[in-house]
């Protein structure tokens, strides 16, 4: 039985919300979206908090929010993509629970985010280059901060779900 919080990181637009919904449900956890939550609580959306408060600004905002959602139990919780520059934000989740990164191709990413206007780091500019540069920048700190590494290979969200619970059924306490 798995006890610990399951921590889901990757880059935007992997599916880590319709995993994590999945998951959560298999585990009978609570699922938490980090950045729905930032949302929730600051009453506007994420393109807003960057647009008047910049990158720092939002990112301040997911730190204090991922370090509050980690201190809770029973929960799956789906990251922003950028969750993982902050070394603390890598260390509190690794910290409070088991951290899987899902990996996709930059081909699937571009699918799913092409008419997405709700990702400020996606706007402007060639979107495949974007995601290349990002997925780039970003990948050394999603494994650093990852105990499984799940590939999504354009495979349905519940079948991805499945995979990481045999995955944490297998992997000691």
């Amino acid at each position: 039985m798995i006890k610990r919080n399951v921590f889901l990181v990757g880059m935007m637009a992997v599916g880590k919300t319709t995993i994590g919904r999945h998951l959560a449900t298999l585990l009978e956890f609570e699922f938490v979206d980090s950045d729905q939550e930032i949302e929730r609580r600051a009453g506007t959306d994420i393109s807003w908090i960057f647009d008047i408060e910049g990158e720092a600004g939002f990112r301040d905002r997911e730190q204090q929010v991922l370090a509050e959602l980690a201190q809770r139990e029973r929960v799956v919780l789906a990251t922003g993509g950028g969750a993982v520059l902050r070394e603390r934000n890598r260390a509190v989740l690794r910290e409070h629970g088991t951290v899987v990164h899902i990996s996709a191709s930059v081909g699937q990413i571009v699918a799913r985010a092409k008419r997405d206007r709700r990702r400020p780091l996606l706007q402007g500019g060639d979107l495949r280059e974007r995601v290349q540069t990002l997925r780039r920048e970003r990948e050394p700190l999603y494994n650093a901060a990852a105990h499984l590494v799940i590939h999504s290979k354009g495979r349905p969200s519940k079948v991805i779900a499945d995979e990481i619970l045999a995955a944490l059924n297998a992997t000691p306490p």
